[in-house]
């Protein structure tokens, strides 16, 4: 069989982003429970904010192609102003239907205060509107800015959290889609995003 394939998307250009070490983390349990894994830098890509107006560039076409190619996807942000941030928006908005519908979704949040609840709420909403099986487990690095030492994350119950949820993107990757529902039906997704009025 073969070993299924997680890319960790990190909803952070900061130079030291604690949301990209933190996706590392978990991506040593997708190793470590017999999957591949890669990290997407959004740093690398040139994904200006969406304009349905005109056609996304070569850079939108190669990051979610290799979406598209994932058996799984974690998602992770730093908390912004209680919510997840605006570059990871940014590129789930170049998606849709194509790339996230029934596919496993885990998701990560870092804040530098206390557990980043509502940024890692307004992603699992995101996630189900795209048709996207969300894993029940999710993983937070709060108080980040002392989270971390050359070793990674000091404490080993956030380590192990962390590497879970890389752990249960693997274990989930081939799950069943859910049977179609009465939302799935209204959501025209991204698809129609050029003819939806603003």
């Amino acid at each position: 069989m073969q070993r299924p394939h997680v890319v960790a998307i990190a909803g952070s250009l900061r130079e030291r982003s604690n949301t990209r070490r933190a996706l590392e983390e978990a991506l040593a349990g997708v190793e470590e429970a017999g999957g591949s894994g890669e990290l997407i830098d959004l740093r690398e890509y040139d994904l200006p904010a969406l304009n349905p107006d005109e056609e996304p560039g070569e850079d939108a076409e190669a990051f979610t192609t290799r979406i598209r190619a994932a058996d799984a996807v974690l998602l992770g942000t730093p908390m912004y102003h209680g919510s997840y941030s605006g570059v990871l928006k940014n590129a789930l908005d170049y998606c849709g239907f194509d790339e996230f519908e029934s596919k496993t979704v885990g998701l990560l949040a870092v804040s530098g205060g206390a557990f980043p609840i509502t940024a890692l709420e307004h992603l699992r909403s995101v996630c189900r509107a795209l048709n996207a099986w969300v894993l029940p487990h999710q993983a937070a690095v709060p108080r980040a800015h002392g989270a971390f030492d050359d070793e990674g994350l000091k404490d080993e119950g956030t380590r192990e959290r962390v590497r879970t949820l890389g752990e249960r993107a693997v274990r989930y990757a081939n799950i069943e889609p859910d049977p179609a529902c009465f939302e799935s039906t209204q959501n025209v997704g991204a698809k129609a995003r050029a003819n939806t009025d603003d």
